[in-house]
């Protein structure tokens, strides 16, 4: 709950900065969009964190990687992402198979968060509609960062952490908000949105591989292969995605 906290707060801090929101000047059409992203943003990260630390990071993030992934599908009436979907469900069984050892909470909780960044996806777009530049994601990142504010410091008053730890909650906050955010807006500037999507399949792998060799959390054949499945339907379903649109634009 700590280092969640400080993620939220140093997050709320920087796009604070860069978006410099005229949050006086908003509507209530434009304010219920960035409070719904407010809370989708804190349970989201919540849920995560709890999630990988009850089922280690390279599951937590693979089934958190289903929301996109739910998005990308939803929406479509092809039969190729209609096989995607059903490839996704079957790697996500094989994923949270019924074991005496299985947590069950852990494996709900990272599905929540999965939900969330789904949400998240799409209260993004219309936050963007409604609000220009990156005043509404700021704004949702500082109501967020309120919402932390009673239990991070009740959390740090019981469990006062040491400097060392509290650098390292600060650095988790730089490098899981403040440079992923700003690398994604960067990216997107120059990498069309098809190759993005593509290039976000892998998050899963790279969990995976980094639970094992720096955390040593060791994943099951069977789990390494539905994590390739569902990086593989991503990928499949964005990269066909943008050659039909390619060729609908030709026609």
């Amino acid at each position: 709950m700590g280092v969640v906290a400080v993620r939220q707060w140093v997050a709320a801090v920087v796009l604070l900065i860069a978006g410099r929101p005229k949050l006086r000047s908003f509507t209530a059409a434009q304010w219920r969009p960035v409070l719904a992203l407010a809370v989708v943003f804190a349970t989201m990260n919540l849920t995560l964190y709890t999630a990988i630390d009850r089922i280690g990071l390279g599951l937590a993030v693979t089934l958190e990687f289903l929301g996109p992934l739910t998005v990308a599908l939803a929406s479509s009436r092809r039969r190729i992402d209609l096989a995607c979907a059903l490839a996704a469900a079957a790697a996500v069984v094989v994923l949270a198979r019924p074991r005496p050892s299985t947590d069950y909470l852990g494996i709900g909780l990272a599905l929540v968060a999965a939900v969330c960044w789904g949400s998240y996806i799409l209260l993004n777009r219309t936050v963007g509609e409604r609000l220009p530049g990156l005043q509404g994601s700021a704004a949702a990142a500082a109501v967020s960062g309120l919402l932390y504010l009673p239990v991070g410091a009740a959390a740090l008053w019981l469990h006062q952490p040491t400097a060392g730890a509290l650098l390292c909650a600060l650095a988790a906050g730089v490098l899981s908000s403040a440079v992923p955010f700003l690398a994604d807006l960067l990216a997107l500037r120059r990498v069309p949105a098809r190759f993005f999507g593509i290039f976000m399949s892998v998050n899963p792998v790279f969990a995976a591989l980094i639970g094992m060799f720096v955390l040593g959390q060791h994943l099951a054949t069977a789990s390494w292969l539905a994590v390739a499945v569902i990086v593989t339907t991503n990928a499949v379903a964005v990269g066909t995605a943008a050659s039909h649109s390619r060729e609908k634009t030709a026609r």
